[in-house]
């Protein structure tokens, strides 16, 4: 079955932190203030922070479990 997670395009990301702003499972960080990154067993794939996003670099991904 396979659910869906954030994935960031890590070399487009700004920091922004708009993603990490919006996330209901506190799935998002912004490590050293570089980029984005998303914790896949936090992530529900609930696509807000793909909303959110004002470089639109966040996609929704199926992932395999």
């Amino acid at each position: 079955m396979a659910k869906r997670k954030a994935v960031v395009s890590t070399h487009e990301c700004v920091a922004c932190g708009c993603c990490m702003k919006v996330c209901p499972k506190d799935a998002i960080t912004i490590p050293k203030g570089i980029f984005a990154t998303v914790n896949k067993d936090l992530c529900v794939g609930c696509g807000i922070c793909v909303k959110e996003c004002p470089a639109s670099i966040i996609t929704l991904e199926e992932i395999e479990q």
